[in-house]
């Protein structure tokens, strides 16, 4: 997520005006005095990670701990100033590469990315991370066991990806061996280690925002080991192997994890990470955002995992140091229509239908539940502002944001899909159980009677809403997904192509309604080949409007994460694509 000048720069300021400077706050750098080692971080939540593979990661949970174990090529820093989260750094690699050190090619085709020296794997014994493990991360991404969510970044930008998957698909999902074989025989042609200590990518056409490919978890290096397990099967998840800071020294499927200390790990071979507690425990099956506040605020827990502040509890904490509102231009929730579904005679598949719901909704009602104007504003566009791309529109208006139910009624009957009946999975953490339930409400008022079935956050992802033959079954005709965008800045890919390019629809697609079309997809194509960020920023624009013209999502709220800490923590600086503190950060008072 690089961010652009033009209309980008306009989005993050009003951003800052409109969420910024709501809460406690951070104390300045340096206040919480020198950093204290040891000690056990205590995180507590509702769901599991959906994948625990870098590979397949899609949640911020899984960005959040895949930064404490994996490491990238590059990265971003962790900092409550939004701004200072931006930048692209260097990780494992050296140094970034320009066309005037020489790593760029003139043509903006060929990077070339040389790698530090001391980044070791945690193995016995210790052993350097080379540039053939991240190869090897590489070509693991169209794996058939668990494909990342990520790989049609990789797909339109690096030469020979296409075919390499393509050829990958026929292989037997279960079989662990096959896939290595297949990996271990196939070569994508844009990726190459030239040494031990070097790396090239060859593109299809420039990209100006491939530096923050590279710093995506999808991206991070996988040790040989790897090869032997089925990715982000039970054998993987119980065999993780580190660079990082820390290490999984115990995983409980759906229970917890306790990370511990990576004897491998040098503290001047990473840039981007410290570690100071000991221990790093994080434990679920807290669904109540109240129970998880409570034990943050009494002192038995540290951090909250994916829960954030409980609503009526922001007003009594706008003065409490351990309190804020962070910045996280995002699209969260929007309501996504499974356009596959054959329910109701297929009425979800047309556009019509779709936009007669659009009016249903209050955003009103949505704004109070998460925590006022302070926290969220209503969300119209696919792309929320501070992201490249944006433009204000509203193109289903309603009221003072509250739903026009008359409207909805008086479209839908047009259509002659009346007496809907709509199956509507909603995750039971934090507040999306009353999100779900207001929106029920609301499209009740239309005439239209939803199915509510309580999903948990993992399962919700990666079993349902993730799952294609479950969209074409009818399992599920409406969902409330989150999205925040995996970089920010030069961003509009980030957005626009993993939640809507109708190419990549498959499993673990975040695509979640199976959207697709070929203006859309046109569109996309445009933007990742346009010779500078304004002209992609345009073809962005021009691609959400085309998405809302044909309703695929109800934008719902652009929201800021409300985040607490015990009066323990110190040093918490903040990773907006992981809506969370940096874990490798912050220390522990005594």
């Amino acid at each position: 997520m690089a961010r652009e000048t033009l209309r980008v720069a306009a989005g993050l300021a009003g951003l800052a005006v409109g969420l910024a400077g709501c809460g406690g706050g951070e104390p300045a750098s340096g206040a919480d005095g020198p950093p204290r080692d040891g000690g056990t971080l205590r995180v507590i939540g509702s769901s599991d990670v959906e994948h625990l593979d870098t590979a397949a990661v899609t949640s911020v949970g899984a960005y959040g701990l895949a930064r404490v174990y994996a490491r990238t090529l590059f990265g971003t820093r962790a900092s409550n100033v939004f701004s200072e989260t931006v930048p692209v750094q260097p990780d494992v690699a050296a140094r970034v590469p320009t066309r005037e050190n020489g790593d760029i090619s003139r043509d903006g085709r060929t990077y070339t990315i040389r790698l530090r020296p001391g980044v070791q794997w945690n193995t016995r014994p210790a052993r350097p991370v080379t540039a053939h493990d991240f190869v090897r991360g590489f070509e693991r991404l169209c794996n058939p066991a668990a494909p990342s969510a990520g790989k049609g970044y990789y797909l339109s930008t690096l030469q020979g990806m296409d075919g390499y998957c393509r050829g990958f698909a026929g292989v037997g999902a279960k079989d662990a061996a096959a896939i290595a074989a297949y990996q271990h025989g196939h070569d994508i042609g844009g990726v190459r280690a030239v040494d031990d200590r070097t790396l090239e990518f060859r593109l299809t056409r420039p990209a100006s925002d491939f530096l923050n490919l590279l710093a995506l978890p999808y991206a991070a290096a996988a040790p040989q080991e790897y090869d032997r397990h089925v990715p982000d099967g039970p054998d993987f998840r119980r065999r993780t192997i580190s660079d990082g800071p820390y290490q999984i020294a115990e995983y409980r499927p759906g229970v917890s994890y306790l990370l511990t200390r990576n004897p491998a790990w040098r503290r001047e071979s990473d840039p981007l990470r410290e570690r100071h507690v000991e221990k790093i425990r994080i434990t679920f099956g807290q669904d109540s955002a109240e129970a998880v506040q409570q034990q943050l605020e009494q002192g038995t827990a540290d951090l909250a995992w994916d829960q954030p502040v409980p609503t009526a509890a922001i007003p009594g904490l706008r003065d409490d140091p351990r309190f804020a509102i962070r910045d996280t231009p995002s699209n969260s929730p929007y309501l996504v229509f499974n356009t596959r579904s054959p329910n109701n005679g297929g009425a979800l598949g047309d556009r019509e239908v779709r936009r007669a719901l659009e009016y249903a909704v209050d955003r009103a009602a949505l704004v109070k539940l998460v925590g006022g104007p302070a926290v969220a504003r209503p969300l119209h566009t696919v792309i929320p502002a501070g992201n490249s791309g944006y433009a204000p529109a509203d193109p289903y208006p309603t009221p003072g944001d509250g739903g026009d139910p008359a409207r909805c009624r008086s479209l839908l009957g047009r259509t002659g899909h009346t007496g809907l009946t709509l199956k509507f999975p909603y995750r039971t953490n934090s507040v999306h159980r009353l999100i779900a339930q207001s929106l029920a409400q609301n499209l009740g008022a239309c005439g239209v009677r939803t199915e509510l079935t309580p999903d948990t956050g993992g399962s919700f992802y990666a079993a349902t809403i993730a799952t294609p033959a479950r969209a074409r079954e009818g399992q599920w005709d409406i969902a409330a997904p989150g999205w925040t965008p995996d970089w920010y800045g030069n961003n509009g890919r980030s957005i626009i192509q993993p939640l809507f390019d109708g190419r990549g629809y498959g499993q673990n697609s975040t695509n979640y309604g199976g959207y697709a079309d070929d203006e859309v997809d046109r569109l996309i194509d445009a933007a990742l080949t346009a010779p500078d960020p304004a002209r992609a920023a345009e073809c962005w624009r021009r691609a959400d409007q085309k998405i809302m013209s044909d309703a695929a999502i109800v934008p719902l709220l652009d929201r800021g994460h409300t985040i607490f800490r015990s009066a323990r923590v110190r040093g918490a600086r903040f990773l907006p694509t992981a809506a969370s503190y940096d874990y490798t950060r912050l220390w522990l008072a005594r």
